[in-house]
């Protein structure tokens, strides 16, 4: 057995969530997602059902998390900008 843990996969039950249970996953409040939602922003969601509910699948939501770790400059160090090469202007006096 490796040292990795073995996640098991997501059964039909918890592949996907309603609005409440992305919310606790993610600790957010479900207004949040709900404007989220509205702007078009966040974790990709969709409607299921006659009723039209607002699910996330689970599998979305976690590649969506690490979309947000790879756009931040805090950790991924490849876009901070400390470690940018420093930019100089150059020397040429203005024309009179």
């Amino acid at each position: 057995m490796s040292a990795r843990s073995i996640v098991p996969a997501p059964t039909p039950r918890t592949a996907f969530l309603n609005v409440k249970g992305a919310a606790e996953y993610l600790g957010l409040s479900p207004h949040t997602l709900y404007v989220w939602r509205h702007r078009r922003q966040g974790p990709p969601s969709f409607r299921m059902g006659p009723r039209g509910r607002v699910m996330y699948r689970l599998e979305a939501v976690d590649a969506w998390i690490r979309e947000q770790e790879q756009a931040d400059s805090r950790s991924n160090t490849v876009l901070s900008p400390l470690s940018a090469t420093p930019q100089y202007r150059s020397s040429r006096t203005p024309s009179i």
